[in-house]
């Protein structure tokens, strides 16, 4: 394990990249305003100007801009913006409900753990893996827990970065990005994120971050591209030595077998039968010798 230098900043930045959903992004917004320690600055990254439209500018520390189209890029979009003025890195998706403690909180952690170089939240409920939860749902579990006021917590060693919310000492990630051949709304990209700065200190998830996570889905859209990223992302990103095969191969299993088996009676807004199709055609290229999950985004 490398040493991990003292941060000469301060602050905390959050970054959010965003399409698609503005009115969500204005309920983060509205979210981050009741913390009890604000953010001291707020990225939101765009693909459109449709995606920043109707943010309330006058927020304090709020930037928004349009950037590159897809989550790599846009992520590294707010890097660049936040530049090396805050200790404490934070990425929210723009359809999670922070703990009204969640800032406060991180900080803290931090602070109190200097062999710490990334800290991710624990979900009260992830409609990525589940069943579709709704704003008010979502509101109201993080309310009920917040009511019971600030936790102290355990940190859990050896859980990566999850992209929902996820946060990184800047001293950690000063030297590394997101890998922007992953495209669009990229698959295991927080897997890599945080297999570029393994070895360099500890990456927990703690028990006193909490909040929801919503993975609202607008409509039914083909289900090529991400299934095709479900293989094709995990091979390149084995390939790059960072994340252990093993854990990566049982996600790209679990991920064919349930298109697999669902294809014949997918969810609502899940195109089963474009992912199964996806999961083939990347399977088919790597076999060629061809490992290109850049091709996820021409499908």
């Amino acid at each position: 394990m490398t040493n991990i230098q003292a941060d000469s900043q301060g602050g905390v930045a959050v970054i959010v990249a965003t399409c698609g959903r503005a009115p969500l992004v204005n309920i983060l917004l509205q979210n981050l305003e009741k913390q009890t320690r604000r953010p001291d600055a707020i990225y939101v990254v765009g693909a459109s100007e449709d995606d920043i439209a109707g943010l309330d500018q006058g927020q304090q520390g709020l930037t928004t801009v349009v950037g590159r189209r897809g989550l790599p890029l846009q992520r590294n979009d707010g890097l660049r913006l936040a530049g090396d003025r805050f200790s404490t890195i934070v990425f929210f998706d723009d359809d999670f409900i922070p703990s009204r403690y969640w800032i406060e909180t991180v900080a803290n952690l931090y602070e109190e753990n200097p062999d710490v170089v990334s800290i991710t939240g624990s979900l009260l409920a992830d409609g990525a893996t589940g069943s579709r939860i709704s704003l008010e749902d979502g509101t109201d579990l993080v309310a009920r827990k917040d009511r019971e006021g600030p936790k102290r917590g355990l940190l859990n060693d050896g859980f990566g970065p999850y992209g929902c919310n996820m946060s990184f000492r800047f001293s950690a990630i000063a030297d590394v990005s997101f890998d922007e051949r992953l495209p669009l709304y990229a698959w295991l990209e927080d897997c890599d994120m945080g297999g570029q700065i393994k070895g360099r200190g500890r990456q927990v998830r703690a028990d006193a971050l909490w909040g929801v996570h919503l993975a609202h889905r607008t409509a039914r859209t083909s289900g090529v591209p991400l299934g095709y990223s479900q293989i094709s992302n995990v091979v390149y990103i084995a390939r790059k030595g960072g994340i252990s095969p093993l854990f990566l191969a049982k996600i790209a299993a679990g991920n064919f077998l349930k298109n697999l088996l669902r294809a014949a009676r997918p969810e609502p807004l899940i195109d089963r039968r474009g992912r199964l199709r996806g999961n083939l055609l990347a399977i088919l290229d790597i076999l060629r010798g061809r490992v290109t999950p850049e091709r996820a985004g021409k499908l």
